[in-house]
């Protein structure tokens, strides 16, 4: 069975913007979808905003494999119940991509516990990423390095936690660098933040950048069975402890009772 992703996308800009509407006509997740679906492993599709529950109900979320999130001028319009929903699911063990502008999606957030704050320029730069973690799943098939001939610059500090790995680095033409490729593991989920992708350039269409995304879907993917409920935190009896052992001293809560949360 293939791998199924879902490419969620903002799709704002590409309705309201004349240069991203003519560089992605069919929208930035059609353009991700296509290129992961060039991929037989793979089956994607897509989901937008403007769609009743962003195109993401529990049903959905539930057939995901792995989820792919690209925002930017909406992320305040993001439903809070989806975005629950959405980390639910990844405590659960579904995969998730979060590209580009994504780093202040409210799932990403959510996730990362932290303000994801950085430094930005919109100057059309050359960027030069190269590879920090060889051999490493993500980076298959890729070379030690490539070049995007146009991007948005993002600049350390990236205010986000230290990841599992860091498997891209870029350079840009302005002197800046960037942790462009991170992992993350948020309970049973994979995580992996890639960073290029500003709308107005045409990044998408690069084949190594479409490499990265379907590596990092396969990475994401975990074919274990979901985790029923993550947020769950039992009170075990004392006849349920692995060894046996008596009750004593005073107690807060009674048998069986909820813990405080």
């Amino acid at each position: 069975m293939p791998i199924k992703a879902v490419v969620w996308g903002e799709n704002v800009h590409e309705q309201n913007n004349k240069i991203v509407a003519e560089t992605y006509p069919g929208g930035m997740h059609a353009c991700i979808a296509e290129a992961l679906n060039q991929d037989p492993e793979i089956s994607a599709t897509t989901a937008t905003l403007q769609e009743p529950d962003h195109g993401l109900t529990a049903e959905r979320l539930a057939e995901t494999d792995v989820l792919l999130w690209w925002g930017h001028a909406a992320h305040g319009e993001v439903s809070d119940a989806v975005v629950e929903r959405v980390c639910d699911a990844v405590w659960s063990g579904m995969g998730m991509l979060f590209l580009h502008s994504a780093h202040f999606a409210k799932p990403f957030k959510r996730l990362m516990g932290g303000p994801c704050n950085l430094t930005w320029r919109e100057a059309g730069e050359r960027e030069r990423l190269w590879v920090t973690s060889r051999n490493h799943p993500i980076t298959n098939g890729l070379p030690d390095s490539f070049e995007l001939e146009m991007e948005e610059m993002y600049g350390e500090p990236f205010g986000v936690p230290e990841p599992l790995e860091t498997v891209f680095i870029s350079w840009f033409q302005g002197g800046e660098v960037f942790r462009s490729g991170l992992t993350y593991k948020r309970g049973a989920g994979s995580i992996f933040y890639f960073r290029p992708g500003h709308e107005t350039y045409p990044t998408y269409h690069n084949t190594n950048v479409q490499q990265v995304l379907r590596n990092g879907v396969k990475w994401a993917f975990n074919p274990m069975a979901r985790v029923a409920d993550p947020n769950a935190a039992p009170n075990v009896p004392v006849e349920a402890a692995p060894e046996k052992i008596e009750e004593r001293g005073p107690k807060l809560h009674a048998h069986g009772e909820d813990g405080f949360r």
